[in-house]
């Protein structure tokens, strides 16, 4: 690769790029896709220190994604197409006159044709300090770094400046570094572009139930540093003063056109270089701009990658020698689906209803966090929407927006079961209904990907249309739709577990328990899709199987502790401190207490640890006492107290038995036929730590009565004068299901026998995260089929099951109890890693009604009352 192209010396022609981010990569791929690169000679100067990232999946880097795994280079394709990068080597001066570019090497490059990609740079507010030790901006993956350090060194308390889509992403991941994290947006609700004031009232319920601190309506006008130079405050606009170590702007981009401004290239009033509808600067024809940098035709910046995707063809169309397709970028969709905090927020279309005479049609639930609105035209036609909390539908509808949908718009909005016959999927689109905006992808293409192009599964789909690639919100309607059409061309569908292994979750059982897998490497190396080997895997499967693992870890000698090594970071997040996570940062205790039985003993045991440890206590509607209010550091000491009361774990965290209700039986009551209590007791103990696909509860009557509610159970229990009926396949939630009658007149033996066999079907057969009445329903016979194997033994491996169920059994070990005899599981129970003595002084309580309550104005207000004795001291 040579250095510097003499400038008059060009055997090719050279098309010169400057910038090296997502729109910058997608030129390139345009340009090999029109054969340009092949003839003509390609630069590219790079001011960051490594090639293009996914700067959309930026916020990923906290949940483990390296920044190798961002990267959007492919080596392979540079060199195949004879493609100059020069990594760390910024442009920095044009001579338009002479056609050359300057890098800040002092390399010299010549150009037929100059396209600036130089994106924007991070609006940093004009306030005092703002430069302070402990200021950062969020926009690069050297950025993300800074602030990884500095949090993990020097701070407990973040603030971020800006409410919209990056300062929501920038303070998910302080609090996921273990900050304190407040959120400062001067409109006066968060994300003001993409949501109106109801859509912004149910982000903000949700987000502060996150454990985030939420100020709208206040700017900042001063960052507070110490005598050190670094920050410790901020002021804000309304007087008040908040405590931070750290301060994160994220309050918008401005484009960086400074490079076009020296050379003598128009700019826009508020920045932007000016561009025609081919993305040609109108004051040079041999320049183009593209992406954030560029004002475009219709007088707008698109901060968005689609946009600035769609301007990458056009501007690689525009420099086709045959001009035989040329583009135009006159304006782009904004719409935009985001997963922020964990919560869905969409928008589409005219989501603000600026058209003249539209209606809209809403739908709120301020309790489960949801809100949509859909804006309609008067003739019925879907001009756009917002949606928060619930944006399943997101794909169709902003597919839908501009026509007249096949349902009422009110169907649209209903919540998932409130009018089934009206459900709308991808099926309703049009063939020219645009799915992938960031790449410009209709339905009738990604049809056409599978009935002409031969694809057959979601990746190959992707590789042939692009489709799916930018943002990924449109990766759901992708697959349903590619499952559709394959399912009616009679090919057989990749309904694998996830992107990392092809097979089901009932396969990964099979594959672990017949050839004894004991890592989750191992799989994934093994047996899972080649992209993936070597990979660090996803979010579905490793708490899938972590489960697997747990669940068979007597039979193929794995560690059935989920805290022993590579278990541990498989587990969901209340799994790794065996206790429930609550809004304030504290967590809940449950001890197990079978059946609902205690002696007075352990009950005062129980009031003793709450009155010394200051917990709040709940009577659950498992018959158990939970106790609220622990700190981090507080579990162990709590285990120790209630392991030595002969207390074990209750499995409120886990995927697994919870509970085992009972009504007094016969013992007490004048009613019961059967003693209710003691098989309670004995089910709970037999099945206790069981991990299974989703939470498992059970309850056993003492009769026809009814008491203990055993219908609404996965597996219940009603007495009967000859013995024991058993149904499974209840519960109760959101969607309640009556359980199904599977077998009666059981005796002891026979019930158990039957349960066990129940449950390890259920485990070895069921999707990830499908309760039992879910399962029940969708697994193929139903009912019939689960009695013929668990009662009649159809598939001849009754005998296994039953195996499976005793070597659980046998190898019981108490998760509480186990990490109080390991010193280094013990090390992680503290909140912050440098000054384990110290508590976490926000996590802090207010009196009600002779208990405890979280004292949140303290979180509001981000005050600190032990801040002298934080000094220095680093978040876990």
């Amino acid at each position: 690769m040579s250095t510097t192209a003499p400038v008059g010396e060009r055997p090719r022609p050279t098309i010169v790029l400057v910038g090296h981010g997502m729109v910058g990569q997608r030129f390139l791929e345009a340009l090999a896709e029109r054969g340009l690169t092949a003839t003509h000679r390609v630069v590219v100067l790079c001011e960051e220190p490594r090639p293009a990232y996914d700067r959309v999946q930026l916020t990923s880097y906290f949940a483990g994604r390296t920044p190798e795994e961002l990267s959007l280079t492919d080596r392979g394709f540079l060199a195949e197409h004879g493609i100059e990068l020069y990594v760390g080597d910024a442009a920095e001066t044009v001579d338009r006159a002479a056609r050359t570019v300057t890098a800040a090497s002092g390399r010299v490059f010549g150009y037929d044709a100059l396209v600036l990609a130089t994106g924007s740079y991070p609006f940093v507010p004009p306030v005092p300090h703002k430069d302070a030790e402990g200021c950062f901006v969020y926009r690069t993956i050297e950025d993300l770094l800074a602030i990884e350090a500095y949090a993990k060194s020097r701070a407990t308390t973040g603030a971020v400046v800006g409410g919209g889509l990056l300062g929501l992403e920038a303070a998910g991941a302080l609090k996921g570094l273990g900050l304190r994290a407040h959120i400062v947006e001067f409109a006066p609700r968060l994300m003001p572009v993409q949501v109106d004031d109801g859509g912004g009232a149910a982000l903000l319920r949700t987000i502060e139930e996150r454990g985030l601190t939420v100020h709208t309506g206040v700017g900042t006008q001063e960052i507070v540093i110490g005598a050190d130079g670094a920050v410790s405050g901020m002021k804000l606009s309304d007087g008040s003063e908040l405590a931070t170590d750290m301060v994160v702007f994220s309050a918008g981009v401005r484009p960086r056109d400074q490079l076009a401004r020296d050379c003598g290239l128009a700019v826009g009033e508020r920045g932007g270089i000016t561009v025609d509808a081919q993305c040609r600067t109108v004051t040079d024809p041999h320049v183009f701009a593209i992406g954030e940098c560029a004002l475009a035709a219709d007088g707008r910046v698109y901060g968005l990658v689609a946009p600035g995707y769609e301007q990458a063809r056009t501007a690689a169309a525009a420099l086709t020698a045959d001009g035989t397709e040329q583009l135009a970028f006159t304006g782009a969709d904004l719409s935009t689906k985001l997963k922020l905090l964990g919560v869905d927020v969409a928008s589409f279309g005219d989501a603000h209803g600026a058209t003249a005479g539209c209606l809209d049609v809403v739908y709120s639930d301020s309790r489960a966090g949801l809100y949509k609105k859909l804006v309609v035209g008067r003739d019925g036609t879907l001009l756009g929407g917002i949606l928060v909390g619930d944006a399943e539908a997101y794909g169709t509808l902003r597919a839908l927006t501009g026509s007249v949908p096949p349902v009422s718009p009110e169907s649209l909005v209903l919540p998932a079961g409130a009018d089934p016959g009206a459900r709308l999927g991808p099926s309703a689109l049009p063939d020219d209904a645009i799915v992938c905006s960031c790449h410009n992808v209709s339905k009738g293409t990604l049809r056409g990907a599978v009935t002409e192009h031969r694809c057959t599964s979601v990746p190959e789909v992707k590789k042939c249309t692009k489709a799916g690639t930018g943002c990924g919100s449109c990766v759901k309607v992708l697959g349903q739709l590619v499952t559709a059409e394959l399912e009616a061309s009679g090919v057989e569908v990749d309904k694998g577990l996830c992107g990392c292994f092809a097979q089901t979750r009932e396969e990964l059982y099979e594959i672990v328990l017949a050839l004894r897998v004991t890592s989750y490497r191992e799989l994934l190396d093994g047996h899972g899709r080649e992209g993936a080997r070597g990979g660090d895997g996803c979010e579905v499967c490793k708490p899938a199987v972590g489960s697997i693992i747990a669940s068979l870890a007597p039979t193929i000698g794995a560690s059935g502790y989920v805290l022993d090594g590579e278990q541990a970071a498989l587990q969901d997040t209340n799994d790794h401190f065996l206790a429930n996570l609550q809004k304030n940062g504290s967590y809940s205790v449950v001890p197990r207490i079978p059946g609902g039985e205690i002696a007075p003993e352990k009950l005062i045991m129980i009031g003793e640890i709450a009155r010394d440890f200051g917990l709040y206590t709940k009577i659950t509607g498992g018959q158990r006492i939970d106790m609220f209010g622990a700190r981090v550091e507080q579990l162990p000491v709590i285990w120790a107290r209630l392991v030595a009361a002969g207390f074990e774990s209750g499995h409120a965290y886990g995927k697994s038995l919870r509970t085992v209700k009972s009504c007094v039986g016969r013992t007490w009551c004048r009613y019961g036929v059967q003693d209710s209590v003691r098989m309670a007791i004995d089910l709970e103990l037999r099945y206790r730590g069981l991990r299974s696909p989703h939470k498992l509860k059970s309850a056993v009557s003492g009769c026809a009565r009814e008491c203990a509610e055993a219908q609404s159970k996965d597996f219940g229990v009603i007495a009967t004068s000859n013995g024991w009926n058993l149904y499974v396949g209840g519960n109760g939630g959101a969607t309640p299901r009556h359980a199904d009658l599977l077998a009666q007149d059981l005796s002891d033996a026979e019930l158990i026998r039957l349960i066990d066999r129940f449950l390890m079907f259920y485990i070895r057969t069921a999707d990830r995260l499908e309760r039992t009445s879910t399962w029940l329903e969708r697994i193929p016979g139903g009912l019939d089929h689960v009695r013929d194997v668990v009662v009649h033994d159809a598939l001849g491996i009754c005998a296994e099951l039953e195996e499976l169920m005793a070597a659980h059994v046998a190898h019981y070990r108490d998760e509480w109890a186990e990490t109080l005899d390991d010193p280094e599981k013990l090390a992680r129970f503290v909140s912050f890693v440098n000054a384990p003595d110290t508590p976490d002084p926000v996590v802090a309580f207010v009196p009600e009604r002779d208990q405890m309550k979280p004292d949140l104005p303290l979180l509001a207000l981000g005050r600190r009352p032990l801040e002298d004795a934080l000094e220095g001291s680093t978040p876990r």
